[in-house]
């Protein structure tokens, strides 16, 4: 067994790196942390390059690279040239992991904790604040499991491109736009679905309890907003299946206790190999065995 210490490289598109991300590294068994803030992907090259021509092959995996930042669509491309600098064919590789601003665990886990209770094959989804990182993610994983998906935000323009992106990459799913700027557009909205998401802005009630009250198919609700107030009136962060009004509530935190499970395990899984890439669906492939 190689005796190099665990590596791991924290990039960050952020000016500072985050903290979270950084004691979540730690406590999942890195044992020395190299942290980068300001990372873009015209910087990415040398730091790779740093990376996987000091340790030979044979003990690369014990050295591996985490991409974070609130710029989601900048660490995917911090991503991309990440994975142009590392050298295969050579066996100069490293193992990746991409999870900006918590997005891909975050998402694995809310749609993990549904299809716990319940399949999303031909479910009907809502998804409110459907056009951020997280909604988007959690969007694309139901769609991928066969659910209707409807993706709803106060400007219809925003929902309608986000549906055109997904269905560039799902060509065959079955997703929809919704507006829910006013209250008649979120009740129909809400109407007809199973699952709803909630994945607004923190602190931003984004579903009144009089309109997802009585909605005869409504089976499970699922809040991500753990700031005051809560994003789904009735949904309490601790909540873990508690049953309301026949309705079964799932809170952020909740959400969240299995969003650092699968965040650990696959910072600890980083280390195993050195040509792994762990993005949104292998999290949640992951987070199966959790």
């Amino acid at each position: 067994m190689s005796d190099k210490r665990r590596i791991l490289l924290q990039l960050d598109t952020d000016t500072q790196p985050s903290a979270f991300d950084s004691v979540v590294a730690l406590d999942a068994g890195a044992e020395v942390l190299l942290r980068y803030g300001g990372v873009r992907p015209e910087t990415v090259t040398p730091l790779v390059h740093g990376a996987i021509f000091t340790r030979g092959p044979k003990d690369l995996h014990r050295t591996a690279i985490f991409i974070g930042g609130s710029d989601v669509a900048l660490a995917e491309r911090v991503r991309d040239a990440v994975r142009k600098a590392l050298l295969p064919q050579w066996g100069l590789s490293v193992s990746v992991m991409l999870d900006p601003n918590g997005s891909n665990t975050t998402a694995a886990a809310a749609v993990r904790t549904v299809l716990q209770r319940q399949s999303l094959n031909n479910a009907t989804v809502l998804v409110l604040g459907g056009t951020g990182p997280v909604g988007q993610r959690v969007a694309y994983l139901a769609a991928q499991l066969g659910a209707e998906v409807r993706i709803a935000s106060r400007q219809l323009l925003r929902a309608q491109e986000t549906v055109e992106q997904l269905l560039a990459c799902l060509p065959s799913a079955r997703i929809m736009a919704g507006e829910t700027a006013s209250e008649d557009g979120l009740r129909q909205a809400v109407q007809g679905c199973q699952v709803v998401f909630g994945s607004g802005a923190a602190g931003v009630r984004i579903l009144p309890r009089t309109v997802w009250l009585g909605q005869p198919q409504l089976r499970i609700l699922v809040d991500l907003n753990a700031v005051p107030p809560s994003g789904i009136e009735g949904v309490e962060p601790t909540d873990d299946g508690v049953e309301r009004e026949g309705v079964l509530c799932f809170g952020a935190l909740t959400v969240g206790n299995l969003k650092m499970k699968i965040h650990k395990a696959a910072i600890a899984k980083l280390f195993e190999r050195n040509d792994l890439l762990l993005d949104l669906e292998e999290l949640f492939a992951l987070s199966a065995t959790m």
